[in-house]
Parts: structure tokens; C-alpha cells; sequence
């Protein structure tokens, strides 16, 4: 669609059929002489065309037999209100000349949200050229040279030589991380208290240092090896205070600053979060009776790493990537029933569904190590549809 004038806000698009061979003439003689005196003079098409306040009314006709078809389209520098009302007058013309007719409105556009768009869709492009197109060197030297103090500022600490920051030994606080990647992302955010542990194994010395301090926080992943570890952290039984983790599916050393701050204000007592612990168990699948329509998604998905999102009545609320079916659940966990998905059912698809509160189904390739089971969701494989 063309954008008009400046003056333009509306541009009303209507069909016409009319039972008889007519030209655009006729259907234009039709419009100007069956809505003239309708409304007041101000309302009167003639008069609002010579105030420029109607456009030129264009009009296309494709004769297919003995019917004429056409399409008519009036731009509208009026309010909405009024704009509607001349559509409404459109599309009450019954005849073209001697023949019956039936007019219909399909559309009215709004030109001017159309002229904003464009404008915001240029801008953004013209956003991207101009950030590519900046001279980088100053801001890579001033990252590479960032990066590098931070490096230099990382200590090797104990026989073990493990990662750590500058004032580690200093003050009443602790925080153990997993790898140097994480310590040096913590002193970027001035946390220079931090030593990381550097598998799964905890080095003596950072069970040392940590009983000589007053406060000890174990900073953790948001994934399976964040489990392991805070496991490990347990079985140990070195002094641990509180638990901080990143979100799922994030890596301590990719947060920015304020998710930094999230992640530590939330922490938990170590207590607490150990007596959820579980060994890793494989969770048996649940014994249910499924609508037989599941099974055509499970053949629909199979081998192309794909997710369905279905609701109680099976409508269909969303397709995804499976890479991006964590994030969706997120959205859609309060109307979503069934997901049925080419990949495998892990603790973070449960966890996004365990606060739903009703039952909801978690039908996959196959069924990975789940630590935390929910009572609500119900874990089934894509081979139990297939054979049912």
C-alpha cells in the first residue's frame, strides 16, 4: 500500500459487484449520486473532494460475464468518525445504473500508523548501519585492555593454584564460584572477594579459607552442574552460609551487573536449599490414558527438533524450536496442557511448569536425570503415543 499525501490519515478499500456489464464511470456516478443530500452539505462527497478533505475516489473494474467487479479505494483526510460514516455511505450503494449492485468495506487503513511504521522500521535500520559503521578500534582497545587488568588482577591461590580475586584472604566474606571465567566477571562488578573451585572436587584450601570466615556464599550456576556442585558443596560438609545461583539456563560468568546483585540479595541459607537435594533419578513415566490426537503430534515433531504447545482441548497455542521451548513454557505455562517435543525432558522444562498448580503433560524423546520431580508434571515419552 502507497502512502498519500501528508494530508491523508484514511484510506478507505471497498469492493463492488454489480449484476451487469458497467465501466468505472458508472460506478463512480453511482457513488457521488446516490449518497448526495444522505447527511449535511458538509458530509456531501462533491464538497469534500473540492476541500481536499476526500481524495480522488480510484476505482478498478474487472468484467467476468455479465458481472461487473470492482474495487474502490478513497483516501480520507477526515477524523475517524467521519471517515467511517463515508465508508458506511459506500457501501450502501444498491445500484450501478440499471443493474443491482452490493458494496462492501474490506479495509480502512490507517496511513498515518503505516507512515510511522515505515519511519520506525528505517530508523531502527539506519540505527544498525550507524552502529556497525562506527570506528570499533577505541572501544575493542578499551575491552581488550578491561580484560586484561581484570586478568592481571586474578591470583593463583594455595598449593592448588586456584583462581581467585585480589582481596580473597581480606574481610569477613567469601564467595565461591566455579571456574576463573566466573572470577573474573565478579571483579568486573567489583566483587573482589572470590575464589573459584574449579571442578567438581573441592580444593582444600578453599575449605580452609572458607572456615576462617564469617560468611560464606556459594554462587552457583543455574544448570545441572550448579546441582552437582551445591551437592558436592554438601556431602563436604564445609561451611557454606548461603546459596546464589544464576538464572536457569545462565551461567554466572555471561550475568550482567544487576542480575549479579539479584542473584546474591536472593540467596538462601544453605540449610535450606541442601535438605531439596536429591540424588539424581530417573522419573518413572506417569500411567495415564492421552487423547489419541497427541499421537499425530508425536509423529509430526520426531526428528526435527521441534515443540507443540496444546491447551486442555487440544487447540494448539504455539510451535517452537525445542532450543527456545524453556522460554515459552515461561509464557505460556498458564494455559498450556500438553507439550509434546523432539528432545529430551530435563529438570528446566519441569521447573518452568512446577508452579502451574494442575496437572500438565511433558512428552519427549526421552526422560534425562530429574533431581527435583513435580507432583503436577507429568512426564511421558513420544514412543508411549506412538505404540498406544
Amino acid at each position: 500500500m502507497s502512502i498519500g499525501p501528508p494530508s491523508i490519515k484514511y484510506l478507505i478499500e471497498a469492493k463492488i459487484e454489480v449484476n451487469g456489464v458497467v465501466d468505472r464511470n458508472d460506478i463512480i456516478g453511482a457513488i457521488f449520486g446516490q449518497t448526495e443530500g444522505l447527511f449535511s452539505s458538509e458530509l456531501d462527497l462533491r464538497e469534500l473532494q473540492k476541500s481536499g478533505r476526500i481524495g480522488r475516489i480510484e476505482i478498478s473494474v474487472n468484467v467476468q460475464g455479465n458481472k461487473t467487479y470492482g474495487k474502490i479505494m478513497a483516501p480520507s483526510a477526515l477524523d475517524k468518525y467521519s471517515t467511517a460514516l463515508i465508508a458506511a455511505m459506500i457501501e450502501s450503494i444498491d445500484r450501478v445504473g440499471p443493474y443491482s449492485a452490493a458494496a462492501k468495506i474490506e479495509k480502512i487503513h490507517d496511513v498515518r500508523a503505516e507512515k510511522r511504521r515505515k519511519i520506525i522500521e528505517r530508523a531502527r535500520a539506519i540505527l544498525y548501519q550507524w552502529e556497525k559503521s562506527k570506528i570499533p578500534e577505541e572501544d575493542e582497545m578499551m575491552k581488550e585492555l578491561e580484560e586484561a587488568l581484570l586478568k592481571a588482577r586474578v591470583i593463583e591461590f594455595g598449593p592448588e593454584k586456584i583462581p581467585a580475586g585480589p582481596d580473597v584472604e581480606e574481610g569477613d566474606e567469601l564467595i565461591i564460584v566455579e571456574g576463573r571465567a566466573d572470577v573474573i566477571n565478579l571483579l568486573k562488578h567489583g566483587y573482589a572477594n572470590v575464589i573459584a573451585i574449579e571442578g567438581i572436587k573441592i580444593p582444600e584450601s578453599v575449605k580452609s579459607l572458607a572456615s576462617k570466615k564469617k560468611r560464606v556464599i556459594a554462587f552457583l550456576d543455574g544448570d545441572r552442574g550448579g546441582d552437582m556442585i551445591l551437592n558436592e558443596l554438601k556431602n563436604a560438609g564445609m561451611k557454606i552460609d548461603l546459596v546464589a545461583r544464576a538464572p536457569y539456563g545462565k551461567e554466572v560468568e555471561q550475568l550482567t551487573g544487576k542480575e549479579i546483585v539479584d542473584a546474591l540479595h536472593h540467596a538462601v541459607p544453605f540449610e535450606e536449599t541442601a535438605k531439596q537435594l536429591k540424588a539424581p533419578q530417573r522419573v518413572r513415566e506417569a500411567a495415564v490414558a492421552l487423547p489419541e490426537k497427541l499421537g499425530e503430534y508425536a509423529k509430526e515433531v520426531e526428528g526435527r527438533l521441534m515443540a507443540v504447545l496444546l491447551d486442555e482441548e487440544l487447540n494448539e497455542l504455539k510451535r517452537t524450536p525445542v532450543s527456545e521451548l524453556a522460554q515459552e513454557l515461561q509464557e505460556q505455562r498458564n494455559r498450556v496442557k500438553y507439550v509434546v517435543f523432539d528432545g529430551i525432558v530435563t529438570q528446566r522444562l519441569v521447573d518452568a511448569l512446577a508452579e502451574r498448580g494442575d496437572e500438565v503433560y511433558l512428552i519427549g524423546v526421552r526422560v534425562g536425570e530429574i533431581s527435583r520431580p513435580a507432583e503436577n508434571v507429568k512426564v511421558l515419552t513420544l514412543d508411549r503415543l506412538q505404540t498406544s
